[in-house]
């Protein structure tokens, strides 16, 4: 009877834990390639390629053309030159169709053509950086009046050095951030890796 009482009290322990552990500073970054729009082109990101040029900043969101998101990216795109003058790049995950991405990626209001967004359907990418995704809401529709089609990301940002380990990380939800005190604390983390 113990042994069974005690066997239930684990099964349950174990499923009250977290389904994603978020990976932090020291960790490893998963590499992934990803389809991706930069000023309304699309093209084929790879993390591999990126990191041999710089520090990385992965940031992902629930939604382009949503609120919190559109000032991420429009903050993003306004600091860009910052990014890499700190010989960093940046680019953004989301559920995002590409279709939706490559309209975000281009609008001046928005992403403005100074860094990629790229398409992560049904939350893969961010399923291997343990970042909690979010099933589509049905009825949900962006600042446009467009229908969210997909899933939402939670708002989480990576800084990943040179060497492919995660320098740091910080999210809405843990750190109780607004959009842009992600960028503002990504770039305060390129520059100091800059400085050394």
């Amino acid at each position: 009877m113990k042994k069974n009482l005690l066997f239930g009290l684990v099964i349950s322990g174990l499923l009250c834990l977290p389904a994603f552990a978020v990976l932090r500073p020291g960790d490893r970054a998963p590499r992934f390639s990803a389809p991706a729009s930069l000023a309304g082109r699309e093209f084929h990101f790879s993390l591999r390629a990126a990191l041999k040029k710089g520090p990385v900043v992965v940031y992902f969101y629930p939604s382009a053309f949503t609120g919190g998101c559109d000032l991420e990216a429009h903050t993003f795109a306004q600091d860009k030159d910052q990014f890499t003058a700190a010989g960093a790049s940046i680019i953004g995950v989301s559920e995002d169709s590409i279709a939706r991405l490559n309209q975000f990626s281009a609008d001046p209001s928005y992403c403005a053509g100074r860094f990629p967004v790229a398409s992560d359907p049904g939350g893969k990418v961010a399923a291997a950086y343990g970042v909690k995704t979010f099933p589509e809401q049905p009825g949900a529709k962006d600042n446009r009046g467009v229908a969210i089609d997909h899933g939402f990301i939670a708002r989480t940002t990576f800084v990943i050095g040179k060497d492919g380990k995660i320098v740091a990380e910080f999210s809405s939800s843990a750190d109780h951030l607004s959009p842009p005190q992600h960028v503002t604390k990504a770039l305060a983390v390129v520059q100091q890796l800059a400085g050394k």
